[in-house]
């Protein structure tokens, strides 16, 4: 990262705190998630963190059904993605299978760029510092930033690109509490209309394929909490599922509106691996595991790694009376 790139974000900082939670800034976040939601669009964009980078093709369709949004990698392993509302199939041509999941809560886990905000926008007033910042160009269209900055060092800070004639998302980056950038995702091309519902089908004939089924489910983990909660997030689901080639994994989701984080719980009874204990990252992820009750605990999610280890030391087990 640059020393630009880092008293540009300072900057950004103080600008966002001298002018927190500016009416037009809750304006514009609004429009970005009703365009991302409401908009059909098919374009490029790059997810970069480090020196890692992956391209992806997103289509999009909206009509009056419902949406219904393709991506397919274009990087690496081949991958694509078909998400409807109830429901997320990933195709694997190289091992003809497709993995299917159930979208248990939009809301909370399962939004993925550009549609990253929620739908209750005033709520991340109370975690986020909100203000408008420049007008730059990202993809030919000219965009307006937003920017929002935590209260607290428990949650990244991010500044948001839009087009400011519709409002779509053209960039997203996140930065840590240095101002150190950790990951962007950005179009580098975009064309907004004009999408037919052909266009978002998957493109593999996969009838003979093996599918892997989640078999996601709203569920109570008795006796599974937190000892001590992290300000500002809540629980936002909580269900079984499984997880590769393991049996029932519980899974409890909490999000503070914008980020998200899981916890996974399942069973070390019949596991044949050790468990690798500790922290790991990919980009603005981070993973951290440890053994609760004769149970591999794994916290992933969205957050600083402060945050996440935090949420996984305060994982517990209290025998229901």
């Amino acid at each position: 990262m640059t020393l630009c790139r880092a008293l540009g974000f300072s900057a950004l900082l103080c600008a966002g705190l001298a002018q927190a939670q500016a009416p037009e800034a809750l304006d514009w976040l609004r429009r970005i998630h009703d365009a991302t939601h409401r908009l059909s669009y098919t374009g490029t964009f790059v997810y970069q963190n480090g020196n890692r980078s992956e391209t992806s093709r997103i289509t999009r369709y909206v009509d009056a059904g419902g949406d219904i949004e393709k991506v397919e990698v274009m990087d690496g392993v081949p991958r694509e993605i078909v998400r409807t509302r109830g429901t997320v199939r990933c195709y694997l041509p190289d091992s003809r299978v497709v993995k299917v999941e159930q979208q248990i809560d939009r809301a909370g886990a399962e939004r993925g760029f550009p549609a990253l905000l929620p739908e209750r926008i005033n709520a991340l007033a109370r975690h986020y510092d909100i203000a408008m910042g420049d007008t730059q160009r990202v993809a030919v269209y000219d965009c307006r930033t937003v920017t929002l900055i935590p209260k607290d060092d428990l949650r990244y800070g991010y500044v948001l690109y839009a087009d400011v004639k519709s409002g779509m998302l053209l960039k997203a980056e996140t930065f840590d509490a240095k101002g150190a950038l950790v990951e962007q995702f950005s179009f580098t091309q975009l064309a907004i209309g004009n999408v037919s519902r052909d266009k978002v089908k998957t493109r593999h004939a996969a009838q003979s394929w093996r599918v892997e089924n989640s078999e996601a489910a709203p569920a109570s983990l008795a006796g599974w909490g937190l000892s001590s909660e992290l300000p500002g997030f809540r629980k936002v689901a909580e269900l079984r599922r499984r997880v590769g080639g393991a049996g029932a994994v519980g899974q409890v989701v909490y999000s503070d509106g914008l980020a998200a984080v899981s916890v996974f719980i399942e069973p070390l009874e019949g596991r044949r691996d050790p468990v690798r204990t500790g922290l790991a990252s990919v980009g603005a992820i981070h993973i951290y595991t440890r053994e609760v009750a004769k149970h591999m605990v794994t916290v992933v999610g969205e957050a600083p790694a402060a945050s996440v280890q935090r949420i996984a030391n305060a994982v517990e087990f209290r025998r229901p009376q």
